[in-house]
């Protein structure tokens, strides 16, 4: 399981394979709760790259990525970026005062095991998904992941366009 994870989490974008539906499945859509109970689909982001980060207030290294997300997002979002937090807390108080505190400028929502287990299953905190334009999840990141590795998945996403038709990062064809 550690290779598989190791084998993941070092995967570039785009990955090396001819067969993008394979490689890079669609993103499981999900409707679920924001911090102001409003409801939140995956779905409306078609168009963006998506930054889908599972954590809890409670995970150090999570609460490290935290402050970078929000200057990721500070500088991309104009390019078509949007970070979506999926919280795993069992409540949304300590994530209510967490936002807060951190000033986070992006969605966050309530998560929970089915969500989770559309994702592959969250067994361990941090982890995230970088999804293109078109919908396909580009990259996953167990653990703490050096900044400069999103930002380096972002931009390649960001250049891609918003036509789900054009090759995607990585890809041969």
């Amino acid at each position: 399981m550690a290779v598989a994870a190791l084998y993941w989490a070092a995967r570039p974008p785009g990955g090396d394979s001819e067969a993008g539906s394979r490689q890079h499945p669609f993103a499981a859509d999900f409707s679920l709760p924001d911090l102001a109970g409003h409801t939140l689909t995956l779905s409306s982001y078609h168009g963006k790259v998506v930054l889908l980060d599972f954590w809890a207030s409670w995970c150090d290294p999570c609460r490290a990525e935290i402050p970078r997300f929000v200057e990721l997002q500070n500088k991309y979002r104009n390019q078509g970026l949007q970070i979506i937090g999926v919280s795993m807390d069992d409540g949304p108080e300590p994530v209510r005062e967490f936002y807060q505190r951190f000033r986070m400028n992006y969605p966050v929502v309530m998560g929970n095991a089915k969500t989770g287990e559309l994702y592959g299953g969250v067994l361990g905190l941090p982890i995230a998904f970088l999804i293109g334009r078109d919908g396909r999840v580009y990259s996953r990141h167990i653990g703490a992941t050096s900044t400069s590795v999103f930002e380096d998945d972002i931009v390649k996403l960001l250049r891609t366009g918003t036509d789900s038709s054009r090759p995607c990062p990585g890809s041969t064809g």
